[in-house]
């Protein structure tokens, strides 16, 4: 779907289109099955969450435990044993299971909008990013719609990361920050870039919050989820974390 001028996602079928989601985070460092999300569709939408019994992600490998939720419409990696692949979280990472070339939504500029709910205690967060296919190293960069971690949560406060992310790209600068502001993030919200040569503004329910003046210029995939950090849990809190994504609409 690289290149097309829409794209409308609601979930309204009960299972994903496995044509546009990965249903696991960033699989190459792992496994699909290993990395898979718990996931269900139903009529508000897709539901990521984290059971109590969900395991770690990339356990030995990860730097701190890590649980993760979260599905992606763009997936690919080199041969076993490479160190091809997407989004490397440390230095030696080699490819543990080859994956398929899956390039669902990966627009290049454009308007993106992910309409969404959580429900996120203190030691978990949620976020939706657009970050580079990585065909190449270099076409690594982010652009982060939003990043709330619930340990910022106050009644109807929070503090809500947006920006960019330069990882390996030369070409780009880190530009991030989390702003508090007066916003529920347990009801539906919609969370938006407007992306262009050069340019990204930002927006929380329609309302501009900020403006970069850089943009990664390479095609971007989306990746949804939900996080969960099980060494802050206190002992016994089997509260689990969600996020509740009610559409993504991506013109241009």
């Amino acid at each position: 779907m690289t290149g097309q001028t829409e794209f409308d996602e609601r979930f309204d079928d009960s299972v994903l289109d496995p044509g546009v989601w990965t249903t696991s985070y960033l699989p190459a460092w792992s496994s699909r099955a290993a990395a898979a999300a718990a996931y269900s569709v139903k009529g508000d939408g897709l539901n990521l969450t984290i059971p109590a019994d969900h395991p770690l992600w990339c356990p030995g490998l990860h730097p701190t435990p890590l649980r993760v939720s979260a599905v992606q419409t763009g997936n690919w990696s080199g041969p076993v044993g490479s160190t091809q692949g997407q989004q490397p979280f440390r230095d030696g990472l080699v490819v543990c299971e080859e994956q398929p070339t899956v390039l669902g939504y990966t627009p290049h500029h454009g308007h993106v909008e992910v309409t969404c709910s959580a429900r996120i205690p203190p030691w978990a967060m949620f976020s939706a990013w657009m970050v580079g296919i990585e065909d190449k190293p270099n076409h690594c960069g982010e652009i982060c719609l939003v990043e709330v971690f619930g340990d910022t949560l106050d009644g109807d406060r929070a503090a809500v990361g947006s920006g960019i992310h330069c990882f390996r790209d030369p070409e780009l600068v880190e530009e991030f920050s989390a702003e508090l502001m007066t916003l529920d993030v347990a009801r539906p919200r919609r969370y938006a870039i407007d992306w262009r040569p050069g340019r990204v503004e930002f927006f929380v329910d329609g309302e501009r919050t900020r403006v970069c003046a850089q943009a990664p210029g390479y095609p971007l995939q989306l990746i949804l989820g939900v996080f969960d950090f099980p060494d802050r849990r206190p002992a016994g809190n089997l509260t689990v974390p969600e996020l509740v994504v009610h559409r993504v609409h991506g013109t241009g």
